[in-house]
Formats: structure tokens, C-alpha cells, sequence
């Protein structure tokens, strides 16, 4: 029996960023992909290929796959049979930078962390850090979808503080039963105070997992609790003393000096019309930041040289902004002939 198929799969996050989509296009899995669309969903001609991209979201992201099939038609004469699959695969909603608030069960087996913490990263585990004792823990899907969570908030809500004042806290103890502590971060106490409401007095006090990056006059992105109205099953539960009123997210650094002294490209699909709108461009420019910010994200991505770019050898407008070294990029081949120009055409007899 000979099956001609034409499979789909079909990826659903309740995420706004594109980040999963962009890492799969890096992934070269769209190189067998016959339509993309945004939502997003892949047409694939082998059901081969289908299977490939499921087994790489399973191992990229913790998630949940369905399977189904339905006969499309049946040729009794030469006993073939047309088939269509589709494969659905439902991702966690939760993103890196994401603040999220786990159930108290959760929150005890991961080692009797915080309820409140923050997503730092997103690979087939969700990786979270408390940033009131540095604790952390990592939930795989299994564990994920026995005690689900959402994210409190997206990258798109976050806002800009400054740094009035902080203390590095030397001796932090933790209770009995505690998991573990990361080891790449400092806690801290930071005063902060929204970038929009610089004409008046009003401050914010938190703890933060950032206190190896901050300094007083730096910018950070965080989240306001203290003036959101938020609908979550286990913070509204929660003791309003023990929510804080500002969590810090990530130092901000000038979007525009990042842009012009990056060296480096990606390989992309071809766009749509004469570029990507406002938002599209926002979500590219936070992954490539967020490849520049982690090295694990990137271990397995192609970076490219950027030819271009003209290197900028004066350190004088250096802000701190992690950069990608030169000895992770790549030189992309160019097929040109001795000369410089386009190779010439092939001799034939």
C-alpha cells in the first residue's frame, strides 16, 4: 500500500512575541515548509517533515502534541491511498521575561520559593528565578500542565524605571527546604522611580536579581504591580504584603547605539511588501537582543558576519550592552568569480 499525504502542523501559543517562530526559522525547519502564515501554521508535503518540526518544538519548548488524520481519497484500481495529517501543538504560554505567579503546591515543590518569580529563560524546561532570594527552579511540561500558570505580564507592558539608590545584600539566608540559588546573579535592594513620572516624588522599593548589573542612574525595564489591575487566580489569593510592588526585568540599554555597532546578521525569509511594520520590527530587534544577551540561546543559531558594518573601533560610547564575539560569527559565502564580480556563466561543449 503507497500513502500520498499532505500534512500541517499547527502551533498555538497564548504569547503575543514571535519568539518560538523566529527560533525556528533559524532552525532552517521552514527550508521543507511550503506555507507560513502568522499564527503560525506549517504545510508540509511529507508527513516526514511534519514529525521533524514536532520532535523540534518537544525539544525546544515545553508543549503538548496532538495527532489526527483523515482520508482524503481511496484508488481501489492501484491501491493508493491520500491521506492528510495534522499535527497540533499547543506551547505553554509563557515567554522569557515573563512574570508569573505559581500555586502555592508548585511554589513548595520547587524547593519553597516565592510565588511571585520571573521567567529568565525558555528551552524545554521554563527556567525561573525568585527575585526575592535568587532561588531557582526549572518546570518541564509534564510538571507545567499538572499545575498550570500564565504569565502576569508580556514583554510589551514593561515599563522604564531609573535607579535612585541600591544595596547588595552580602547574607541572605534561606529557610529549611530551600532549592537552589543561581549563582550568575547578585540580590540587591533597588529605590526606583518611573522614567514618566520624573516630576514627582514618587519612589518604588524591591528586591531584584540584577544587582550585578545596576547601578544608580541606570535604566531598567520592570513591571508595576503597585498600579495594575491584575486577575490571577493565586495573586488574588495571595498576601498583599508579600506582592511586591515593582518587579525588575532586565537593564535597558539605547536601542538606536545597539543597532548601529551591531556587526552581525541573520539569515531571513524573504519579506513581505518593502519591510516589516512598527511591531514586527520591535519583536525582531527584542530577539536579536535576546541573543546578544544569552549564550545559550544562541549556541545553536548561525550568526553571520556583517560585512557592511563599518567596525567602530572607539569604546568612548560603550554603555555595557552585551555583544556577540567575533569568534561565534560566521562569513557567509558569496559565489563571485577572482575578480569580485558575479561568476562567469558555465562553459558547455
Amino acid at each position: 500500500m503507497r500513502c500520498v499525504s499532505n500534512h500541517c502542523a499547527v502551533t498555538r501559543s497564548g504569547i503575543p512575541d514571535q519568539n518560538s517562530q523566529n527560533l525556528s526559522l533559524l532552525h532552517t525547519l521552514f527550508r521543507h515548509s511550503h506555507t507560513l502564515t502568522h499564527g503560525i501554521d506549517f504545510y508540509y508535503g511529507s508527513k516526514q517533515h511534519a514529525q521533524k518540526m514536532v520532535d523540534f518544538l518537544q525539544c525546544t519548548a515545553p508543549c503538548r502534541s496532538k495527532t489526527s488524520q483523515r482520508l482524503i481519497s481511496h484508488d481501489i484500481h492501484s491501491n493508493t491511498y491520500n491521506y492528510k495529517s495534522t499535527f497540533s501543538v499547543e506551547i505553554v504560554p509563557v515567554c522569557k521575561d515573563s512574570v508569573v505567579c505559581l500555586s502555592p503546591r508548585l511554589a513548595q515543590s520547587l524547593g519553597n520559593m516565592g510565588q511571585v518569580c520571573v521567567c529568565i529563560r525558555v528551552t524545554s524546561t521554563i527556567h525561573l528565578i525568585d527575585p526575592n532570594t535568587l532561588q531557582i527552579a526549572e518546570v518541564d511540561g509534564n510538571t507545567y500542565w499538572r499545575n498550570p500558570f500564565n504569565g502576569l505580564c508580556n514583554p510589551r507592558q514593561l515599563e522604564e524605571f531609573i535607579v535612585m539608590d541600591i544595596d547588595i545584600i552580602r547574607d541572605q539566608k534561606l529557610g529549611a527546604g530551600a532549592g537552589m540559588r543561581s549563582n550568575k546573579h547578585t540580590l540587591a535592594e533597588v529605590w526606583v522611580q518611573k522614567t514618566s513620572e520624573m516630576d514627582s516624588n514618587q519612589q518604588y522599593y524591591c528586591r531584584t536579581f540584577l544587582g550585578h548589573l545596576l547601578n544608580i542612574g541606570d535604566l531598567v525595564l520592570g513591571f508595576d504591580f503597585a498600579n495594575s489591575n491584575i486577575n490571577d487566580e493565586y495573586l488574588n489569593k495571595m498576601n498583599p504584603h508579600h506582592v511586591p510592588d515593582v518587579v525588575l526585568i532586565k537593564k535597558s540599554y539605547d536601542r538606536s547605539r545597539r543597532i548601529k555597532r551591531r556587526n552581525w546578521k541573520l539569515q531571513e525569509l524573504a519579506r513581505e511588501g518593502d519591510g516589516m511594520d512598527t511591531d514586527d520590527e520591535r519583536q525582531y530587534q527584542d530577539f536579536l537582543e535576546d541573543l546578544e544577551e544569552d549564550e545559550a540561546l544562541r549556541k545553536n543559531v548561525n550568526i553571520f558576519r556583517d560585512a557592511s558594518k563599518i567596525p567602530v573601533e572607539s569604546d568612548t560610547d560603550d554603555d555595557g550592552a552585551p555583544r556577540v564575539s567575533l569568534t561565534e560569527m560566521l562569513e557567509e559565502l558569496s559565489l563571485t568569480d577572482a575578480t569580485g564580480g558575479e561568476g562567469a556563466d558555465m562553459m558547455t561543449d
